[in-house]
Formats: C-alpha cells, structure tokens, sequence
C-alpha cells in the first residue's frame, strides 16, 4: 500500500446522527457519563499505533473547545477546502492545514513514515468514504435517537461491502461494531 492506511473510531445514535444539527454533542457527553467508570470503550486500544489525524475544520474547531486538548504530541492534519484554519501558536508545531485531496494526503503521509491515519469528522469522512479511502471503521452505537442532526454517511458514487470483523456491547447500551473494507 503506497499510502496510510485510514481508520474512523466514532460515535452516532440509534438513527445515525454523529452531532446536533449545530454540532452540538451534548447526547454523546451525557451518554458516556452512563459509562463504567474508566471505560472509554476501546478508545486507547484504537489509538495504539496512530500515527496522524486527520480531522475537518469544523471539528477542529469543535475540539478547539474543549477543556484541554485531546491530542497531545499527536500529529494533526486539518483539512478545509474553503477557509483558513485558525491554528492556536500552542499547537502549531504539530497541527497544519490542508487542502489536499483525501488520497494526496494519505500517500504524503506514508511519505512521511506514517501507517495508520485517524479520520475525525463527518464531512471529512463521507469524502474519503466517498473516494473509497477508509480501510476499518469502529463503529459505537448509543442507544437514543436524535430525529435529526450531522449525519455519519452520505452519497456514494458506487456500493461499499464491508466485513463485521466484531460486535461488541456494555450494559448502559452501547453497540459497537468493528468493520474492515471488502476489498
């Protein structure tokens, strides 16, 4: 493979919402604190070996918000097509923007020593998804319908077929599902 490899680790409702309509995760916050205390539900796991993320701007921004960021000595790409991404100093050695196409990037990445790429994101994803870059998905189902919202898929210009590679749950509801593209 002449690129990254490139993985999703998300969350969404029953109804396949990933965010509010304005972004807003308030559903998933309060669903996670129905969690085992300690439980993040396989999230350190997944992050083992990460190499980069690659995240939308909205997300980006999204995260910006947070008390503390996340991702600390993580490399992290911030895709946008329209406009400049305003980096905090704090964090410009290791976040850049970008405005590559999905596939550039994960061949620059590979280029650069990286194997496994993160993708954060809802747009973010349905285009790699759309250009049929994604190679495994962690899929988490919370068990409360939104009605409306950001939706995790989008369009396809053909079918994807997937393997279910694992199923598992917790007691407070969550489902999750591991995928690996059929290829």
């Amino acid at each position: 493979m002449n690129r990254a490899e490139a993985r999703v680790f998300i969350a969404t409702s029953l109804d396949g919402f990933i965010a509010r309509s304005d972004g807003n995760l308030d559903w998933l916050m309060q669903a996670q604190a129905t969690a085992p205390p300690g439980e993040d539900f396989g999230y350190a796991k997944f992050m083992v070996g990460i190499d980069a993320l690659v995240m939308g701007r909205k997300t980006f921004e999204t995260v910006l918000g947070f008390d503390r960021w996340p991702y600390p000595g993580r490399a992290v790409h911030v895709m946008s097509r329209s406009s400049a991404v305003r980096i905090p100093a704090a964090l410009v050695p290791l976040v850049r923007e970008t405005s590559q196409s999905p596939a550039d990037l994960l061949q620059q990445l590979a280029q650069t020593g990286a194997r496994l790429a993160y993708l954060e994101g809802g747009e973010l994803i349905q285009a790699f998804l759309s250009a049929d870059l994604v190679d495994r998905m962690t899929i988490t189902t919370v068990p409360v319908l939104l009605g409306s919202g950001r939706r995790l898929f989008g369009p396809l210009p053909a079918d994807r077929s997937w393997t279910v590679d694992g199923v598992r749950h917790w007691d407070n509801g969550f489902v999750q599902a591991d995928y690996s593209r059929a290829r």
